[in-house]
């Protein structure tokens, strides 16, 4: 299947929306996502996964390492998730308690603001 990421911006946070499958083969295109906006100086990501249909370890494994990384360079990273099947995921490898976790891309937005500089 095929993967689509769409980037905009929110309230000054970068919202990466993803659509499809997150696997082995398709987890690197969100590692890059994630590098491209720390790399460009966002202070916010929200990673939509809405759409997101399947999810493997591999890309829990993209979230968390992008998750400490961004820890480590003061970025906020929330995700947004709204599918029972994939909050079951988060919530029985405790990672829901790693990442700030919203069902809309606006309550992220809105609760996750970072003060200006």
């Amino acid at each position: 299947m095929e993967l689509i990421i769409d980037k905009t911006t929110a309230d000054g946070a970068l919202v990466i929306r993803v659509n499809g499958e997150l696997d082995v083969y398709t987890a690197p295109q969100l590692k890059d996502a994630l590098s491209e906006g720390i790399s460009a100086g966002h202070r916010a990501l929200v990673v939509d996964l809405s759409r997101v249909g399947f999810l493997d370890s591999t890309a829990l494994g993209v979230l968390v390492g992008g998750q400490k990384q961004m820890a480590a360079e003061a970025v906020r990273l929330s995700l947004v998730i709204n599918d029972p099947y994939l909050a079951k995921i988060f919530r029985i490898t405790g990672f829901d308690g790693l990442f700030d976790i919203y069902s809309s891309v606006a309550e992220a937005v809105d609760r996750g603001r970072v003060a200006p500089d």
